[in-house]
């Protein structure tokens, strides 16, 4: 690498000399002297980051940013993923080596000790800047979107603060920005994250819909699908929110609970929504139970009851949303939600194991389907946190806390 400096003479070229650029230039079998740079110290701003081939690109690109408050533990993003940040220490000696200094190629210009010989050769020595006790390594793992449940469970929307009776103001309200700046996770995870809390952007903000509203929404959907004789699997979208709008519900929650409970169709006559039978169902489960427990049968002569007459009730569309329990003769069931546990894996476990001591696979299965660690199988994870029994060969195994 050439360069010319500041005044000298076009005709003089110049070099970079010693520093990281002769230390990658080595031969094999040679050697280069090592001596402190000026401004050798600890450099405690400064840190080695071991980067996966991957990751590199990001990483170059300025598409990488560290999340976490003063009492989380660092996080480093990219724009998909998110990697749990480590210092890992080491015997070994690391030295931290800047670029070499631009010296003139001619010898003559070099300079020479009081007998006039050339010092070139010290020119040529490696500047340790620091010593590196270690690297920080990156481990993808789990966004952790705990938090994000936490803040948007702060202040639920209701229909109440359209009717001016809340005085809060934006007191416990997050825009996407305060999210981002918030929860570690990647802004795709996040994304990932809001919807699957079925969150919504109201006026800038990102809120879940309090479950009284949502079911006054739903509810007035299937009584205008009634009386206007529509099917529920095309529902016109034009005409749904005209008819709510001028009941008095915006068009943003109309539309995001026909998201919520139900998907969009395209059509050339204009945009149709048809309602999912099992989200629609679950719904209504879960109201019936109303956080009671209930026996089997009451509780299923009341939902059947209870969902559209078009739309059938299976037990198995409330899988991860209620527990079973047999009581003599009688089954009881009460709600227990996967969404109200934790996802970091430790967490869920003891709270599975707190509700209920022992778990067959068929009930235990539905509450961590969804957990996901980068590395560890769902095997992986019943191995580190339950032990396993199975009394005899025609049973089915038994999971209780490890």
């Amino acid at each position: 690498m050439e360069m010319e400096i500041g005044e000298r003479s076009s005709s003089e070229s110049w070099s970079l000399v010693g520093g990281a650029s002769a230390v990658l230039n080595l031969t094999g079998g040679s050697s280069i002297p090592v001596c402190y740079h000026p401004f050798f110290g600890s450099h405690d701003d400064l840190l080695l980051l071991e980067v996966d081939e991957k990751l590199l690109p990001d990483i170059l690109h300025n598409r990488v940013i560290i999340r976490g408050q003063l009492d989380e533990e660092a996080v480093l993003c990219t724009p998909s993923s998110t990697y749990a940040m480590k210092f890992v220490g080491t015997s070994n000696s690391v030295f931290l080596i800047p670029p070499g200094e631009p010296k003139p190629q001619n010898s003559k210009l070099l300079p020479e000790d009081c007998e006039g010989n050339n010092l070139g050769v010290v020119e040529s020595a490696a500047s340790v800047l620091k010593v590196a006790p270690g690297s920080m390594e990156l481990v993808q793992a789990a966004p952790r979107l705990d938090k994000l449940k936490i803040l948007l469970n702060e202040r639920p929307y209701s229909f109440q603060e359209d009717l001016g009776t809340d005085p809060k103001g934006t007191t416990g309200l997050y825009s996407w920005e305060d999210l981002v700046e918030l929860v570690q996770a990647s802004e795709g995870e996040l994304r990932t994250g809001l919807r699957s809390l079925s969150a919504v952007e109201i006026d800038g903000y990102w809120r879940i819909i309090d479950g009284k509203s949502m079911d006054e929404v739903l509810n007035m959907i299937l009584n205008n699908c009634v009386l206007y004789q529509c099917p529920l699997n095309a529902i016109g979208e034009d005409h749904i929110i005209s008819v709510l709008e001028a009941d008095g519900y915006s068009r943003t929650i109309v539309l995001h609970c026909l998201d919520t409970y139900g998907s969009k169709v395209e059509n050339m006559g204009g945009c149709l929504w048809c309602l999912d039978e099992r989200r629609v169902c679950l719904h209504v489960a879960l109201r019936v139970l109303s956080g009671r427990k209930m026996k089997l049968e009451n509780f299923m002569e009341k939902w059947v009851q209870s969902i559209p007459a078009s739309m059938k009730a299976d037990l198995k569309m409330l899988e991860g949303e209620v527990l079973f329990e047999k009581m003599g003769v009688e089954t009881w069931l009460c709600a227990f939600s996967v969404s109200s546990l934790s996802s970091v894996p430790a967490e869920r476990f003891a709270a599975l194991f707190r509700e209920r001591p022992k778990w067959e696979w068929k009930d235990l299965e539905p509450y961590i389907r969804d957990l996901k660690v980068p590395g560890l199988s769902a095997e992986a994870l019943l191995i580190k946190y339950t032990r396993r029994s199975q009394p005899k060969a025609d049973m089915e195994a038994i999971f209780s806390a490890r």
